[in-house]
C-alpha cells in the first residue's frame, strides 16, 4: 500500500451496532485478537458477520479467473468500501480499484490505492484539480475516468489547464439505447474522443461501458463488439496503442472474457465488484459460474445476518428483530438459512420466508412443524451485497466455527 495511508485506528465501543460493549473502547485488532465466539461473546442481535472461508474463496476465484483469461482487474470498491477488503483484493493480484464517486476516489487514495478507475464522468472542477495535483505529487498514482459529453471534456480541461503536469487520462464511455450514461453511437464516441485529443491537459486512454444491465448473452456480445470497434477506430484515427477497454458487471464476466480477454489490440480491464461477498439471491441466480465449468458454487455468500425471533403472534407467523435499518431489500428480501434453537441445536430454515420488513421488524412465514419460538436465532443470507455493507460500520469476520478472527470497518 501507499505511504499516503492515513486511516484512523478504528475502535469498537458502545456505538458499535451488534456489539454489547458498555466498557472502554478497544481497537479492531484488539477486539479480533480476543477470538470471541458469536453465540457466547459480547454480541447482541441483529448482527451482520462475514464468513472468512467464503470471503477467501471468492477473492481467490476472481483473481484466478482474470489471470487465466488475460484480463486486468479493477474490482468495484463500492461494494464494501473497506480498506481491509480492498487491500486483500490488491494482494490477490487486482490491477487497481474502481470507484463510482469523487468521495470514493478520495477514500481509496487514503486507503493507499495507487490505481483508481472512476466509472463515471467527473464534472467537479475541485476534484479534477485535486486529481491533477495528486498525479503530479505521486508519480505512481494512476487515475482514469469517463467522459461522454462536451461539457465533461471542457470542465476537465479547464480544471487541469496546461501547466505542463501529467495529463488526466480519460475514457470515452459508450452506453446502450434506453440505458444509463454513455454515448449511444460510434460517431458520438469518436466526436468526444476528438475533443479530448484537442483539449489541453487531457489524454485519451480508450473506451469503457457497462454491460451488466443487458438481458442476454447475445446483447452483451454485440455491445462488447461495438466497444472493440470503437477502440479500433480510436487506434486508427489517433494512433493509440492498445487502448483501454473497460467493462464490468457481475453477471456477464464469462462473456467479457470470451470477447476481450487476452487481446493485444486493447488493454482489457474488468470491474466486477459484488463477487467479494457474493450473495444468496440476485448474484446466486445470475453468476456466470452457473454457466462455467467450475459450477455455481465457485462463489458463495459471505455475508450472514443473524436476528432473534422476538414474537410468534399467530400460527405460521414469526417476527424477527431485524428490518430495513439492518437488512437491504432492493433486490429481494433476506434469505433464511438456518434456525438456531436456545439449546444450540441448528436446523435448516426450510420453508421460512421473509415477506415484509419494517424499520426493525422482519415478517416471517414459518411452517408450523418447524416449531419456531421467541428467542430462536435465524441466520439470513442477503441479496445484492452492494447495498448490505453500508448498514454496518464494523463487521466481525468469523471462521466456520463462528469464532471471530478479524473485524473490518466500512467507509460509506
Amino acid at each position: 500500500m501507499s505511504d499516503r495511508l492515513c486511516i484512523p485506528q478504528e475502535h469498537v465501543d458502545w456505538r458499535t451496532k451488534g456489539l454489547w460493549w458498555p466498557g472502554e473502547p478497544v481497537t479492531l485488532a484488539e477486539f479480533a485478537a480476543r477470538g470471541d465466539h458469536l453465540f457466547t461473546g459480547p454480541f447482541t442481535w441483529p448482527l451482520m458477520v462475514l464468513r472468512a472461508s467464503a470471503l477467501d474463496r471468492n477473492i481467490a476465484a476472481l483473481a484466478e479467473f482474470t489471470r487465466r483469461h488475460g484480463l486486468l482487474f479493477a474490482p468495484h470498491g463500492k461494494t464494501a468500501m473497506s480498506p481491509v477488503l480492498t487491500q486483500r483484493q490488491l494482494d490477490a493480484g487486482a490491477w487497481g480499484i474502481t470507484a463510482a464517486t469523487a468521495n470514493q476516489v478520495l477514500d481509496f487514495r487514503r486507503f493507499g490505492v495507487e490505481r483508481v478507475l472512476m466509472a463515471n464522468e467527473l464534472l467537479d472542477p475541485r476534484v479534477l484539480s485535486w486529481a491533477a495535483a495528486e498525479q503530479d505529487a505521486d508519480p505512481d498514482f494512476e487515475f482514469l475516468f469517463y467522459v461522454d459529453s462536451s461539457e465533461g471534456v471542457e470542465l476537465a480541461a479547464q480544471a487541469v489547464g496546461s501547466d505542463g503536469g501529467r495529463p488526466l487520462r480519460v475514457m470515452v464511455e459508450r452506453g446502450t439505447p434506453g440505458g444509463r450514461t454513455g454515448c449511444r453511437t460510434r460517431d458520438a464516441v469518436l466526436e468526444i474522443a476528438r475533443q479530448v485529443v484537442r483539449a489541453p491537459g487531457l489524454e485519451l486512454a480508450g473506451v469503457a461501458g457497462y454491460e451488466g444491465s443487458l438481458s442476454d448473452a447475445e446483447g452483451v456480445r454485440g455491445f462488447l463488439r461495438d466497444l472493440l470497434g470503437d477502440a479500433a477506430s480510436l487506434t486508427a484515427e489517433h494512433g493509440l496503442e492498445s487502448p483501454v477497454l473497460s467493462v464490468g458487471g457481475s453477471a456477464w464476466f464469462d462473456v467479457v472474457a470470451e470477447e476481450i480477454g487476452g487481446r493485444e489490440d486493447v488493454t482489457p480491464i474488468l470491474r466486477s465488484g459484488a463477487y467479494v461477498a457474493h450473495d444468496d439471491g440476485l448474484y446466486r441466480r445470475t453468476t456466470p459460474y452457473n454457466r462455467l465449468p467450475e459450477g455455481g458454487d465457485a462463489l458463495s455468500g459471505a455475508l450472514e445476518l443473524w436476528a432473534q425471533v422476538t414474537s410468534t403472534p399467530e400460527e405460521g407467523r414469526a417476527i424477527a428483530g431485524m428490518g430495513r435499518r439492518e437488512a437491504n431489500s432492493d433486490q429481494g428480501f433476506p434469505v433464511p438459512r438456518v434456525l438456531r434453537r436456545g439449546d444450540g441445536s441448528v436446523v435448516r430454515a426450510e420453508g421460512v420466508e421473509v415477506t415484509n420488513l419494517n424499520d426493525h421488524h422482519a415478517y416471517l412465514d414459518v411452517p408450523e412443524e418447524l416449531g419456531v419460538r421467541p428467542g430462536d436465532l435465524v441466520s439470513f443470507g442477503i441479496s445484492h451485497p452492494c447495498t448490505a455493507f453500508d448498514r454496518w460500520k464494523v463487521i466481525p469476520v468469523v471462521d466456520d466455527e463462528y469464532r471471530v478472527v478479524d473485524a473490518v470497518a466500512t467507509y460509506f
